[in-house]
């Protein structure tokens, strides 16, 4: 079983058993990472209104669309492309006219911080010469923003000569992560990702005809506790909401 599904079921099964057993249970979200201090702070607003705060859990979209068809306690999914919440639509796991899309994103280029190297986002640049050692994004196979990446490094020319470089962790954060600490000396990850670390420096941003729109969609899960249905409007058309995301930086045009 690959590492990144083993560490999204623990994921889900410490999320599960944390999860309160009282009659005011409240929504079980399942979301993207890169959603996690947006939807954390929504969360707060939405306890302050008189809720119940919502329970998060955060990880790759692709291993948590895999959990939610499994069988795992999800009453809301946010993902970080339109590819998984396809998949768990095609499979009949979400309710019917509760899918709508949030926010998007751009995809950057980043180095560690105080490391920029000189860099061209255009066809015919050398970037796999311009550094030394790997670069760090989702796996390109199945996490969104390594698929993003991989699209926009065919798009330029640059795959061919990276893709034995290219290191694809289980989600973005890790990433981050990883090009923070140095051990990556270049990463592709979301503009809103990059925009919370001072650990990091954007070089670039990918061109949007890169790559295929960076879109956030969201929907309840089939059997979704009944407060499920208010959240979600909440996250779509709430002015706190919006506010929230656009202040990570989340483009909100596409809600």
């Amino acid at each position: 079983m690959p590492v990144w599904i083993r560490r999204a079921a623990l994921c889900v099964l410490a999320f599960a058993l944390a999860a309160p057993a009282s009659a005011g249970q409240p929504v079980r979200v399942f979301a993207a990472a890169s959603l996690t201090n947006a939807l954390n702070d929504i969360a707060v607003e939405w306890e302050k209104a008189g809720h119940a705060k919502p329970s998060l859990a955060f990880a790759a979209s692709s291993a948590l669309a895999k959990q939610i068809e499994a069988g795992a306690p999800a009453d809301v999914f946010a993902a970080a492309d339109l590819t998984w919440m396809d998949y768990l639509d095609k499979r009949g796991k979400l309710q019917p006219g509760t899918r709508a899309n949030l926010a998007g994103n751009s995809l950057v280029l980043i180095v560690p911080a105080g490391r920029r190297i000189p860099v061209r986002v255009q066809r015919g640049f050398d970037l796999a010469g311009a550094f030394d050692g790997k670069l760090c994004t989702g796996d390109p196979g199945v996490v969104p923003v390594g698929i993003y990446a991989r699209e926009a490094l065919q798009k330029l020319g640059w795959w061919y000569a990276l893709q034995g470089r290219v290191v694809g962790t289980d989600d973005v954060r890790t990433a981050l992560a990883f090009v923070e600490r140095g051990e990556c000396p270049l990463g592709i990850v979301y503009a809103t990702d990059a925009k919370i670390s001072r650990k990091v420096e954007v070089l670039a941003t990918f061109p949007a005809d890169t790559h295929k729109p960076i879109v956030y969609p969201v929907a309840a899960v089939r059997g979704a506790r009944p407060e499920t249905a208010a959240f979600l409007q909440y996250l779509k058309t709430s002015k706190t909401a919006a506010t929230i995301f656009a202040r990570y930086g989340f483009t909100v045009g596409t809600r």
